[in-house]
């Protein structure tokens, strides 16, 4: 499903096209366009990181629009301008927030413990940003329903996040690495939802668990990772060992 953003990127795309087609000059005009293309570009990018930080704080409820449009500086009716609703622009965030995350869970990585890895990172940061983990709880349940405007983009991202850990599970598997009884599909679907459920759970109570140590415990439960980073002096210490033996 195309969200609301992309159909107005398309539509001003086109109108970029159509002015340069009919202008009768040969410089200044496409050079318009492309500035205002640009500066429409940087607008939306940061009306998105001002509503990221509203949501974190307060959560989606309680952000509003116009706190949203006073922090980058334009009113309500400009912020329309680019997201027609609060919805439209809470789905824009989301996207947002996992171009992000994929910053640091390298889930198209053909190394799955730097994928792994990297789960773990994600849910340490994810704990300094209770707003936003709100955020994603109350709108992926509520996205259930069929008719929500949320509903295509949560189950696109389960069926693409349940694919990359499918994938790293399976390498590991060819490794030799899965613990006995586990299959790929199944550790996948477990790790999916005992992060979703330890997220929950968090929420209610930010001292009955913590996330990074629990996925933690879980991914080793379910396979042998790997969780020394590139570079890390025990890697150094392992390896004088290993030659010392």
């Amino acid at each position: 499903m195309r969200g609301p953003e992309e159909n107005r990127d398309e539509a001003e795309n086109w109108d970029t096209v159509t002015a340069m087609t009919n202008t009768t000059t040969t410089t200044k005009a496409p050079r318009r366009a492309r500035g205002e293309y640009a500066k429409t570009r940087k607008r939306r990018e940061a009306i998105l990181d001002a509503a990221l930080e509203v949501f974190a704080e307060g959560g989606y409820r309680s952000g509003s629009l116009r706190e949203v449009a006073q922090r980058v500086g334009i009113s309500e009716a400009g912020l329309l301008h680019h997201f027609p609703n609060k919805v439209a622009l809470l789905e824009a965030v989301l996207s947002r927030r996992d171009d992000r995350s994929r910053e640091m869970v390298p889930l198209d990585s053909d190394d799955p413990h730097a994928a792994l890895r990297g789960v773990v990172a994600l849910a340490a940061y994810n704990a300094t940003v209770p707003g936003v983990v709100e955020l994603y709880c109350t709108l992926s349940a509520e996205a259930t329903a069929p008719d929500h405007p949320a509903h295509a983009y949560f189950t696109r991202r389960y069926e693409t996040t349940r694919a990359a850990f499918l994938k790293s599970f399976s390498t590991l598997g060819s490794q030799g690495r899965l613990r006995p009884g586990v299959t790929p599909r199944r550790a996948a679907i477990v790790l999916i939802a005992l992060w979703d459920g330890l997220q929950v759970q968090w929420l209610l109570d930010r001292d009955i668990v913590d996330i990074a140590d629990a996925l933690h415990e879980c991914i080793d439960a379910l396979a042998d990772v790997d969780w020394t980073e590139p570079g890390d002096p025990s890697d150094a210490v392992a390896g004088s060992d290993e030659d010392a033996g």
